[in-house]
């Protein structure tokens, strides 16, 4: 009950639309189901190794490109971990489709409505690539498209699966690790893109509200 109260309360707050002929099917997954993960599902996504949550807030960089500054972090109680899954722009795929291996997606923060993206400016702990919220409703580019990398053999992605985000524009991958801010963001880890396949740059999609699939017509 107290699920089904947080998907309704969180679905409300998003203003998604369901589909026409299952309204009630969306739910909040727990974290001993696989299940599948189609667009417009609001999620949290876990760092493996260190079982942080990509995070982001209001918080510019103090450096780099001043844009409003993404972590992990530690607690898994925390509205400013979610991400919305959308598709690339102008493409025919709806609300609800499933996302298979190699396919290309943005992720929008839920609270700011802004994109995370990369860039060529270096990360504040590491000189990585620093990766940003940017833009917001009808503002993105392609700093923004994230490849899909689904590890294994599965082909279309489920809560379950090893995931990989590569960068479009500059071909890296989504990463974190043990280094943590100091000051602003105290206790948080740096999130940055690096240019090869790492332990650290593997995700899973953990806490979130999946809404049902709806096959392509």
């Amino acid at each position: 009950m107290a699920a089904a109260s947080f998907a309704l309360a969180l679905l409300l707050y998003l203003g998604l639309d369901l589909p026409e002929a299952s309204p009630t099917q969306s739910y909040a997954a727990q974290s001993d189901t696989a299940v599948e993960i189609s667009y417009g599902s609001a999620i949290k996504l876990m760092h493996e190794r260190t079982k942080f949550r990509l995070h982001s807030h209001d918080v510019p960089y103090g450096s780099g490109s001043g844009q409003q500054s993404v972590t992990s972090f530690p607690n898994v109680d925390d509205a400013n971990s979610y991400w919305i899954v959308r598709p690339q722009r102008d493409t025919s795929t709806k609300q609800g489709h499933p996302i298979t291996h190699g396919t290309i997606v943005r992720l929008q923060h839920m609270r700011t409505r802004k994109w995370l993206h990369s860039h060529l400016h270096a990360s504040p702990i590491t000189g990585n690539l620093e990766v940003s919220c940017f833009g917001g409703e009808g503002e993105s580019d392609t700093g923004d498209y994230w490849m899909l990398e689904i590890e294994g053999s599965g082909k279309t992605w489920r809560q379950n699966q090893r995931i990989r985000f590569r960068h479009v524009d500059t071909g890296g991958y989504l990463h974190s690790h043990d280094r943590k801010y100091t000051r602003i963001a105290g206790g948080q880890q740096e999130v940055c893109v690096v240019g090869d396949k790492r332990p650290d740059n593997v995700w899973l999609a953990a806490e979130g509200v999946y809404l049902p699939v709806s096959l392509p017509k």
